[in-house]
């Protein structure tokens, strides 16, 4: 029998064939007995083509369809090198019997961080303070002053791992929290410290700051938009380091330029990478960052071992953390084809293609 075998996307390699990032988990792998190997070429969408012999896949950025899978052969699951599965249609992979995997928790604190660190460069007026330094306008540092988080309400929207986190970290601040969370029970909440919010509408009218935690799916697309922004108070800030297509851009833009909110910290957009004439990125109440805010060479080392966990795992025909879909898991077909393939090894070896 050949040995498991998991194939690797492309896109964590710079032109000339060496690794982007510090450390992906290619250790683990080999520590476990399994091969793996790049995929013959980087595309925007994976082929079906590029996936002979190949039991599972670490994905980064490509987009997965059904075409994809489309007589995936041996395929069994793809591990996603992250906590955001919008680029996956995984009804699709369901019915091709591939399990989708997600790096839970290894992203929390890194994002909370980052969100952290925009709402003080906000508030404090960081980026505007550093040119008028640069721009030798030093006499008009009494025109921007800034505003303390100490006493301010945080709405979070999506109470999960990185919304948790967040609360965490400006417990010291001495804030107020709100959440909205259907699924968060009341138990929770009061362990948090975190009051719940009944509905966005609510959330968004008391939030100094607000910021986005909860996954793009087709209930949250397009979820905030112009009438949420109409209830934020005069001055108050947002923050989404969750998913672009979950805010109505347009409404956002519209917000900062009527002077309706006071700042945004974005990490990520409706297109990405957004265009150069993207209002969003001439405004100097904004700090943008390239879907990036939690990158880290810890981050990206949590994120490649939580991903090359749940392979190994499933390698060994146990059920992995982070599974999207738990009925894939338990379909019989789904089942014999892992029983076929888990335990193949174990088998130190590279293959650098």
């Amino acid at each position: 029998m050949t040995p498991f075998t998991i194939g690797i996307t492309r896109d964590f390699l710079n032109p000339d064939g060496s690794l982007t990032y510090k450390d992906i988990g290619l250790g683990l792998i080999e520590q476990a007995g399994l091969r793996w190997r790049w995929l013959d070429e980087r595309r925007e969408v994976v082929g079906a083509d590029q996936l002979h012999g190949l039991d599972a896949v670490l994905s980064l950025t490509p987009r997965w369809s059904a075409a994809s899978v489309a007589g995936a052969g041996q395929l069994v699951a793809v591990a996603r090198f992250g906590v955001g599965y919008d680029m996956c249609d995984v009804p699709a992979l369901s019915a091709a019997g591939v399990a989708l995997t997600l790096a839970v928790g290894a992203t929390d604190g890194p994002v909370a961080g980052g969100v952290l660190a925009m709402m003080l460069a906000l508030t404090r007026k960081l980026l505007v303070k550093d040119r008028l330094v640069r721009s030798g306008r030093w006499a008009e540092r009494a025109q921007h002053q800034g505003q303390e988080l100490s006493g301010a309400t945080l709405g979070i929207v999506g109470l999960g791992g990185a919304g948790k986190a967040l609360r965490g970290l400006v417990r010291p601040f001495g804030m107020r929290v709100l959440a909205f969370d259907p699924v968060v029970p009341d138990q929770l909440l009061r362990e948090l410290e975190v009051e719940r919010a009944s509905s966005l509408e609510e959330l968004f009218t008391h939030s100094d700051h607000v910021s986005l935690h909860c996954p793009l799916n087709d209930r949250t697309r397009g979820m905030i938009g112009e009438e949420l922004f109409a209830r934020m108070k005069p001055g108050a800030y947002f923050y989404n380091a969750a998913r672009g297509g979950i805010v109505v851009e347009r409404a956002l833009i519209a917000a900062l330029q009527s002077g309706r909110i006071a700042g945004a910290g974005l990490d990520v957009f409706e297109q990405e990478p957004p265009g150069l004439d993207n209002p969003l990125l001439s405004m100097d109440q904004v700090i943008v960052t390239p879907h990036a805010i939690c990158w880290t060479d810890a981050c990206f080392q949590a994120i490649g071992e939580t991903a090359v966990r749940s392979l190994i795992s499933i390698s060994r025909g146990e059920r992995p953390l982070g599974l999207v879909d738990p009925k894939v898991w338990a379909d019989p077909g789904f089942q014999q084809r892992l029983a076929t393939r888990a335990g193949a090894g174990p088998r130190s070896e590279r293959a650098r293609a």
